[in-house]
């Protein structure tokens, strides 16, 4: 039987950004930074310099828009 399946492209993209923020956060904070801190650097200023290289980190944030990441933050606050 085929069943045609039905997926919520938005909510997939928030869910891989998310992803992407922990995987960012962990790395900042395996190198010894203040993940949060430095992640509020980012986000208020656009400078990607606050983002170490460490695993990849900085590279994964910049595939990412800014905007995007603070939508996702605010989503996933409010639970949606």
């Amino acid at each position: 039987m085929d069943k045609t399946s039905v997926f919520n492209v938005a909510a997939l993209k928030q869910e891989l950004t998310l992803i992407t923020i922990n995987e960012v956060m962990a790395s900042l904070k395996k190198k010894g930074y203040n993940a949060e801190n430095q992640l509020v650097g980012y986000l208020l200023t656009g400078d990607v310099a606050y983002i170490s290289n460490f695993e990849g980190a900085r590279q994964k944030m910049k595939s990412l828009k800014r905007e995007e990441v603070l939508l996702a933050l605010i989503k996933n606050f409010k639970g949606n």
